[in-house]
């Protein structure tokens, strides 16, 4: 199942079932199930993230490639940061490039996130995918500045500006993705192909970071894991590329589909 959160035409917050033709059927029950198909069709006025996350935790250097790109050591254990969740931002809403803290230097990274559906404590990695509700697209979108310079030796302040994080377009379950960790998983801005990767290159699988985070941790229903980027970064390449105004980056991973959201400048 493709799972949905949407405003419809009358104003109304709502959970659907999103079909290959596009359209959505409203479900009754909350995002974490179990869920039963009304088959009335939804007239979506705006799409939401599909989640509303009670954690996003977030993996660094998790591409072989991209620690190569970036002259970093492979991680022995995984690295680990957070996002705040006022960071989320929906499909097809602007990422917003900080201008009261000003960043000039705001990055994309297109990552698979995986959504644990149930509390996590000390899961064996041959238990990991049992709590698994879903995955979906995310922007770990980055303020390099803020994250290399000014943030104290700490990530999480270039990471976790208002719209840092763009997840969706939908939740897919795991019936319709058995192997996380054989997808192909790409970032485009205004058109061009920037990252081109698989999650096969991950250094720790999603079911080793499952293992790790929850070990001696309660991980909570609702909590999002983003599981890294490949190479091919803006803050690598030379010149380095980062987001302008009027830019629009899109994320998009094999049979989850695209996240696309256009860039503006903060209004102060």
């Amino acid at each position: 199942m493709k799972l949905v959160r949407v405003i419809d035409e009358r104003g109304l917050e709502l959970w659907g079932s999103l079909h290959s033709d596009q359209s959505v059927t409203e479900l009754v029950g909350d995002g974490f199930g179990p869920w039963q198909d009304t088959g009335r069709k939804i007239v979506v006025a705006r799409w939401l993230a599909p989640v509303k996350p009670v954690d996003i935790i977030c993996i660094g250097l998790n591409y072989r490639r991209h620690a190569e790109e970036g002259k970093q050591p492979i991680p022995e254990q995984p690295v680990v940061f957070m996002k705040n969740c006022g960071a989320v931002q929906d499909p097809g809403q602007p990422i917003v490039l900080p201008r009261k803290l000003r960043s000039d230097a705001v990055d994309y990274e297109c990552e698979l996130a995986v959504v644990l559906g149930k509390r996590c404590h000390n899961v064996s990695r041959e238990q990991a995918m049992d709590y698994v509700l879903g995955y979906t697209c995310a922007n770990d979108v980055s303020a390099r500045d803020w994250q290399m310079k000014w943030g104290g030796s700490q990530w999480c302040r270039g990471k976790t500006f208002s719209t840092f994080c763009p997840l969706g377009p939908c939740l897919v379950t795991p019936d319709e993705i058995p192997n996380p960790n054989a997808l192909a998983i790409r970032t485009l801005l205004n058109g061009q192909v920037m990252q081109d990767w698989n999650t096969n290159d991950m250094i720790f699988d999603v079911p080793a970071l499952i293992e790790f985070l929850s070990g001696s941790t309660v991980l909570l229903p609702g909590t999002v894991i983003l599981t890294g980027t490949p190479h091919g970064v803006g803050s690598a390449r030379k010149p380095p590329v980062f987001l302008q105004p009027g830019d629009t980056v899109t994320i998009d991973i094999e049979k989850i589909g695209a996240l696309t959201n256009p860039v503006v400048a903060e209004e102060v």
